[in-house]
Parts: C-alpha cells; sequence; structure tokens
C-alpha cells in the first residue's frame, strides 16, 4: 500500500478510496459511513486499500 493512500484514508476516507477503487460502490459505502462518523468511514477505507492490494498481489503471483 501507498503511505499517501493510508494516509488519506485514514484523515480523508473518502479519498483515500476514490484514489484506489475510482467511482464504485466501496465508494458510496464509504460515503456513508463517513457521514455517520470519522471512525467507521476511516476502518473501511483502510480495508477497501488493504483488499485492493491483497488481489493486486494475487494477480501478480498468476501471471
Amino acid at each position: 500500500m501507498n503511505l499517501l493512500r493510508v494516509l488519506l484514508a485514514v484523515l480523508v476516507p473518502p479519498l483515500g478510496v476514490f484514489l484506489t477503487a475510482g467511482v464504485s460502490t466501496a465508494l458510496i459505502i464509504n460515503i456513508l459511513l463517513t457521514l455517520l462518523g470519522w471512525l467507521p468511514g476511516s476502518i473501511h477505507a483502510v480495508w477497501v486499500l488493504s483488499k485492493y492490494a491483497e488481489r493486486a498481489g494475487e494477480q501478480e503471483r498468476t501471471y
């Protein structure tokens, strides 16, 4: 994971998710969670970043 994306995911959760996943359902869910509170949005954003990094690692190993 990129350090800048992790910092953005913690400080401004929707921005971190947008830079990682683009406009997707993950972004919409993150916006809703962030409206409910900063902490749920941050947790979800870090989770999305870790899942995308995990999937990228799996794709690299299959080729």
